[in-house]
């Protein structure tokens, strides 16, 4: 476990519950590996804000891309070398905001990609804004009369767009966290994860703590799945949908590995000459 954290700085708020979220993966990753999952197979995205900060700590390869770009640079990953197990780290505001196309795509798709999504209903890294997660009436540094907008339901936009895998979970319940995050990890799909954790300067954990519920079951059907979503109220914990669908890298090109698989050089030349020449 200790060896999946860097020397970088931490310089996450003290308290903040992004460090339920950095140990619950540390936890994850050995238990993978027990499972037959390679480290070195497993790489990782982020886009920007407080959540991407994980990039640096957790020593594993990956990518630190543009805001609200994590996704489709997991998407690039994995339709390059199928063999990956990709995770994606987003905040609410980096996902939902400005990489809502490419979340939603990447669902659409059944990208073999698991998304983690820290939901701390802010825009934490730059002081504050609301996001599309925030709660209408919540008053902060941009809102300071209360936010006007609803905000999305997550879950039951997962589940709108096509995730085959999703469930919310909580930072401070860090045993749940590890376990969704090790049954999304070997889901063959796109798996998205809502964690909710606190900005300490803008939210306590007993305003969590109080609320937190745990689903008594796994929905059946997608029906009672979205009607699920739609009626437990944003602070439910637990695996909302699960399902098994066509992923998108082997409806394009099958069992193929264009890494592993790639031609030669001189192989490429002569396929490109009889293209041209005949």
């Amino acid at each position: 476990m200790e060896n999946l954290k860097t020397n970088a700085e931490i310089t996450w708020c003290p308290g903040c519950g992004n460090f339920g979220i950095f140990t619950a993966l540390r936890n994850a990753i050995p238990k993978l590996e027990a499972k037959g999952i390679k480290r070195k197979d497993i790489v990782i995205t982020a886009g920007i804000g407080c959540h991407a900060k994980i990039f640096d700590y957790l020593n594993l390869s990956g990518l630190y891309g543009l805001h609200g770009r994590n996704s489709s640079n997991a998407e690039g990953m994995k339709i390059a070398n199928p063999d990956l197990k990709i995770i994606t780290f987003s905040g609410d505001g980096n996902g939902l905001g400005e990489g809502l196309a490419h979340t939603i795509f990447a669902a659409k798709r059944n990208q073999d990609i698991t998304m983690i999504l820290h939901n701390n209903s802010v825009y934490a890294l730059t002081t504050g804004q609301y996001s599309p997660l925030t709660e209408k009436g919540w008053k902060g540094p941009s809102t300071p009369r209360g936010s006007i907008e609803t905000p999305f339901n997550a879950i039951s936009l997962m589940l709108e767009v096509g995730a085959t895998f999703i469930a919310r979970t909580f930072a401070g319940e860090i045993t749940h966290l590890t376990d969704i995050i090790v049954q999304a990890i070997e889901h063959k799909g796109f798996s998205f994860i809502e964690v909710l954790q606190p900005a300490v300067p803008y939210h306590s954990w007993n305003e969590y703590r109080e609320k937190v519920e745990f689903l008594e079951k796994l929905p059946e059907t997608y029906e009672e799945a979205m009607k699920t979503a739609k009626n437990k109220h944003k602070d439910t914990l637990g695996i909302f949908y699960k399902t098994q669908r066509p992923v998108y890298h082997e409806g394009l090109y099958g069992n193929h590995n264009p890494l592993t698989k790639r031609l030669s050089r001189n192989d490429r030349i002569t396929k490109i000459k009889q293209i041209l020449f005949g």
